[in-house]
């Protein structure tokens, strides 16, 4: 098999070394300075969504499309948009069935429609993981989809391409998964007896058990004291219930909690308030605005969990989840049509903050979807109160020009070190190199424009690529 596979009517496929960088020369020179120095370090990914069984079982994966279509909603939706069906994509249904198509010709689609993703952060990733992983020297069109196909599918049979070895070839010293309270982790299990040396760990997110309006939310709460033995009928038993998952999870590596609300809505009720008003939710009698309510419960009940067993705290509010709802009814969760919305801070977590914004011992990560925050709330925020860090240019920000945005409006106020570093948030594990590389490579444009501005000395902004890079999210994650 080669690994440089090339066509005299194909265009080559290039990544150039100074990409990202400014053109102005003197920065330029600066940035690659700088980026040398954090280049080769560990890749700590503290928060993401990859599937823990691809490192439990190391097994092959199955052929291009099912590893770099299909589990990538920021791939497939861009097709989508563009009137390509997930069906011919062979994206799975809610239901586990999928429509018959030959994963060729799922590829084939994506090559010739590449075209959609010029410019964009996919586009970056995806030629990263085309050059660096697998070697190809020629760029993916309508041309070369059969060669991408079989030479992509060809490499993953191999023993270097299996996850375990991918993962110690991407040189990642620690990754973080996302499971809900009901996984009984038993992939985490299996990696932990296995005696690879690969650290992968878990995160707690309850949404399905703390949103009213999910919809999986009655059967899950159901599970969920069966799971634990608790009658979570009640208040107190379902808090109890809550207190064991968690010692479970930390067990199983665990070191911080996620929530993905609509919302940073927080309330700090009195006992008998939140007892009268979850016994609503279990009756499934409840408005909208007391669903909100019982979210906002939930955060501040959560925050008083972590002040007890350590584990870091993590809020990803603003999204409109699954916004086409014809979409979500056939396809389920996660498949591209969720949407940002505004978000307001300062007041939503001031009954939260009110309680536990100055204590030492609790952390709490803030992301956000709504850009106009960053310079209005979340930096003075973050800047202010010790529990606070912000987490960095999330989703649909994740681009080089939503990473110098978010640096750019927040350094005035909460600085490098009230900030967590970069964490990839992906399902795509081969992208996780190159989602890391931009990050990188944006951290040390934007620091050498301070060094060249004579805001910062070089070997200060080196000191501070090195910690965006690696010490940061290590500390902030208690890694």
């Amino acid at each position: 098999m080669s690994l440089a596979g090339n066509s005299s009517q194909s265009t080559p496929l290039v990544l150039d070394e100074n990409r990202l960088f400014a053109s102005d020369p003197v920065q330029r020179a600066i940035a690659r300075r700088l980026y040398a120095q954090v280049t080769q370090l560990p890749i700590v990914s503290p928060h993401g969504h990859t599937d823990p069984s691809w490192f439990a079982g190391n097994a092959p994966f199955a052929n291009a499309a099912e590893l770099l279509l299909v589990p990538d909603h920021y791939v497939f939706r861009m097709l989508y948009s563009q009137g390509i069906s997930l069906d011919a994509l062979g994206i799975p249904h809610a239901d586990g069935s999928r429509a018959k198509v030959d994963p060729r010709e799922a590829w084939r689609l994506l090559a010739k429609n590449f075209h959609l993703f010029r410019g964009t952060p996919s586009s970056m990733w995806l030629n990263h993981v085309f050059h660096e992983v697998f070697g190809l020297r020629v760029k993916l069109d309508a041309g070369t989809a059969d060669h991408y196909f079989d030479h992509i599918t060809d490499a993953l049979q191999t023993s270097a391409f299996l996850p375990r070895a991918l993962f110690e070839r991407f040189n990642i010293e620690v990754i973080a998964t996302t499971e809900s309270p009901l996984n009984a982790l038993e992939h985490h299990a299996t990696i932990r007896d296995s005696g690879w040396s690969g650290r992968v760990i878990t995160a707690y997110r309850p949404d399905p058990v703390i949103d009213p309006e999910h919809e999986q939310f009655p059967s899950a709460l159901q599970y969920f004291g069966e799971l634990t033995g608790e009658d979570v009928h009640t208040w107190e038993g379902y808090l109890r219930a809550h207190r064991q998952r968690r010692a479970f999870f930390a067990s199983m590596g665990a070191t911080s909690t996620d929530h993905g609300h609509p919302d940073c809505t927080t309330a700090d009720l009195p006992v008998d308030e939140a007892r009268k008003l979850f016994g609503k939710i279990v009756r499934g009698q409840f408005t909208p605005a007391e669903a909100a309510t019982f979210r906002g419960q939930m955060l501040t009940e959560m925050a008083a969990m972590s002040l007890d067993d350590g584990l870091v705290m993590q809020l990803h509010p603003g999204s409109f989840r699954n916004h086409n709802q014809r979409l979500f009814e056939t396809f389920g969760r996660d498949k591209g049509a969720d949407i940002p919305v505004r978000t307001e801070y300062v007041h939503a977590l001031k009954p939260l903050l009110d309680r536990f914004g100055n204590e030492p011992n609790f952390r709490l990560i803030l992301f956000t979807l709504d850009e106009s925050t960053y310079a209005r709330e979340l930096g003075p925020l973050a800047g202010h109160y010790p529990c606070l860090l912000l987490g960095p240019a999330w989703w649909f920000h994740d681009a080089p020009e939503g990473m110098w945005r978010f640096r750019e409006q927040t350094l005035s106020t909460a600085g490098f070190y009230n900030t967590v570093g970069f964490n990839d948030d992906t399902r795509a594990f081969l992208s996780i190199p190159a989602r890391h590389d931009v990050a990188r490579r944006i951290d040390c444009a934007f620091l050498a424009k301070l060094v060249a501005e004579h805001r910062l000395d070089e070997d200060e902004a080196a000191a501070v690529a090195v910690d965006l890079a690696y010490r940061l999210p290590k500390q902030a994650y208690k890694l």
